[in-house]
């Protein structure tokens, strides 16, 4: 599909990976339709895009939990441009905490925008894509929904679910010879946004990004290729893809790995921080960001990322020795 002139509808275009997509597209030429909790936010989204090439830009303030909102987010972006070309699932939330200390309420509420948000989401745009023949839906999951984490449990499994939401929908879409209609997932590694901060927490330890860390850019990047190039999944970052083909061969051994990289570089344990619900249930007040302030610790991670490197080369041997081709 031509990327220039397509309409666009980001979920969760506030901050982060939303915002920085929104804004890709933005540059594209693209009409774009801007939804999240946050109209502040949204407003100082829709004037940076429209500085890009005049492209035209809409902000729909909508909480992806509210199926009739989402539906209405839908409707605005057909009325207004005639049709939905791409659709990005964007928005997320998540919780950090030991598993039984964690309120139930925050991980009903996790699950409720990550999971029910990308239904209403999927819904909302297949609907308008089965009648237009055509279009792409991309859904941004997470490596951690292919290798789990400790302390952010609705968050892992939210980000499975994701990953098993597309699979299912491209089969359907398979058995309707509906080949003009791709279902894409996007599976970043950690990025430099806002989510650490915005997050939810009841460790006692202030969540920190856990290098490498990649920018924002990188992940908008890979949705605009899907849309040129769609494909069934797209992890974003070196060590993600290290830690995708490690979980494959040897997941004890990355379950073990994780495990400690989380409680050595993902809390940290010179910083404390007060028991909060976040950005759940309220948005983050203000004009939101696209980047959290981690970038600089990419650096910091030269050696874990080139040990990884050589790890994926070890086991891709092993792979080529076990099944030949």
């Amino acid at each position: 599909m031509r990327v220039r002139d397509s309409v666009v509808v980001v979920t969760g275009a506030s901050s982060g990976i939303g915002r920085a997509t929104a804004l890709a597209f933005a540059r594209k030429g693209c009409p774009v339709v801007l939804a999240a909790r946050n109209e502040e936010a949204l407003e100082a989204v829709r004037r940076e895009c429209e500085s890009h090439r005049g492209a035209q830009a809409l902000a729909v303030p909508t909480d992806v939990t509210d199926a009739a909102a989402v539906e209405d987010l839908a409707w605005r972006a057909v009325e207004r441009f005639g049709r939905v070309d791409v659709w990005v699932n964007a928005a997320a939330v998540t919780v950090f905490g030991p598993f039984q200390v964690t309120p139930l309420e925050d991980i009903r509420r996790v699950f409720d925008v990550n999971v029910m948000g990308y239904v209403h989401g999927a819904r909302a745009a297949l609907g308008v894509m089965r009648e237009q023949g055509r279009g792409t839906l991309v859904n941004v999951s997470s490596i951690v929904g292919v290798v789990s984490q400790p302390y952010t449990h609705a968050y892992g499994m939210s980000k499975h679910a994701v990953r098993a939401l597309g699979a299912s929908l491209r089969q359907e879409l398979l058995l309707e010879k509906a080949k003009h209609i791709h279902v894409c997932t996007v599976l970043p590694a950690t990025i430099d946004t806002p989510l650490f901060e915005h997050a939810a927490n009841h460790t006692g330890r202030k969540p920190v990004a856990m290098p490498p860390v990649y920018s924002p850019e990188r992940v908008a990047r890979a949705v605009v290729d899907l849309v040129r190039a769609p494909r069934r999944e797209v992890v974003v970052g070196p060590m993600g893809r290290s830690m995708v083909l490690e979980s494959r061969m040897m997941p004890g051994m990355v379950e073990r790995m994780m495990a400690r990289q989380v409680d050595k570089t993902h809390l940290s344990r010179t910083e404390t921080a007060p028991a909060g619900h976040g950005n759940l249930h309220a948005p983050a007040p203000g004009p939101g960001a696209t980047h959290g302030g981690w970038g600089g610790r990419r650096r910091t991670a030269v050696r874990r990322l080139a040990a990884a490197t050589v790890t994926a080369g070890v086991v891709a041997g092993v792979v080529r020795r076990v099944v030949p081709r």
